[in-house]
């Protein structure tokens, strides 16, 4: 069931806070990468990585 789970939540979009606080960046620089990719996580993630630096 957790596999489930983890599933559904990948497919949803990051909240700004979360994604924020996971790379290190400010919720502002957070909030924009959102605007820019929507729900794809993985890009999302990159995008942070590349700013946190």
């Amino acid at each position: 069931m957790t596999e489930q789970q983890d599933a559904s939540a990948s497919a949803k979009p990051y909240d700004a806070k979360t994604l924020a606080k996971k790379h290190r960046i400010s919720v502002e620089d957070a909030q924009k990468i959102i605007d820019q990719y929507g729900a794809d996580r993985k890009a999302s993630d990159k995008a942070a990585r590349r700013v946190a630096v």
